[in-house]
């Protein structure tokens, strides 16, 4: 059963039976508002980027897995794919994340959203991101991209290692920001972490 976040909201991704997660995928999904002319309206594409900064205790960036970077140096987290334009039902975008094979180092997971081709987000409908556990394809938390306007990037949420059992939860943070490439987009996410 997925829960349906809130801005600020946070969630513990344990294991309903007990147990934690290993892999899981993070999903983002949209699609381009129609642009309405003098004949009707029109299809429009917009090349949304999903990616992923990995950070340490320190609040350090240690690594970012992204559409030019599709893999983190120790092959624990990979972007499955660079969608063009929002086209077709479900995730459009996605990251895997081996929790197992993360380093001990890295405590925090920060996802980040951005228009590469700079349209802005009242543009774009129906956008979201959502957390699945990939060993039983079972969605785990889903935030709905909200707040349409002027910005073209967005800091989605932030999934963090806590505790002695080192146990996750997601944090669902929904803050607009400005940027085209995840690298824009890293001073954004300092108070996040």
């Amino acid at each position: 059963m997925s829960v349906s976040m809130t801005k600020g909201q946070k969630v513990s991704l344990a294991k309903r039976g007990g147990g934690t997660l290993t892999v899981v995928r993070m999903g983002l999904g949209w699609d381009a508002v129609k642009k309405r002319g003098l004949f009707g309206s029109k299809s429009q594409s917009i090349d949304l980027d999903a990616s992923a900064l990995l950070f340490d205790a320190g609040a350090n960036m240690v690594d970012a897995v992204w559409f030019r970077q599709l893999r983190s140096q120790d092959g624990s987290v990979q972007h499955t794919g660079d969608n063009l334009t929002g086209a077709g039902e479900g995730d459009d975008e996605s990251v895997v994340v081996d929790l197992t094979r993360l380093p001990p180092a890295v405590t925090q997971i920060v996802f980040t959203v951005n228009s590469f081709t700079g349209q802005d987000f009242s543009q774009i409908e129906n956008a979201f991101c959502r957390l699945v556990d990939e060993t039983t394809n079972e969605e785990l938390a889903r935030y709905e991209l909200s707040g349409s306007g002027r910005h073209n990037a967005q800091i989605m949420a932030k999934v963090s290692r806590g505790g002695a059992a080192g146990d996750w939860t997601m944090t669902a943070i929904g803050a607009i920001a400005s940027g085209r490439t995840v690298q824009d987009l890293v001073p954004a996410t300092a108070g996040y972490l």
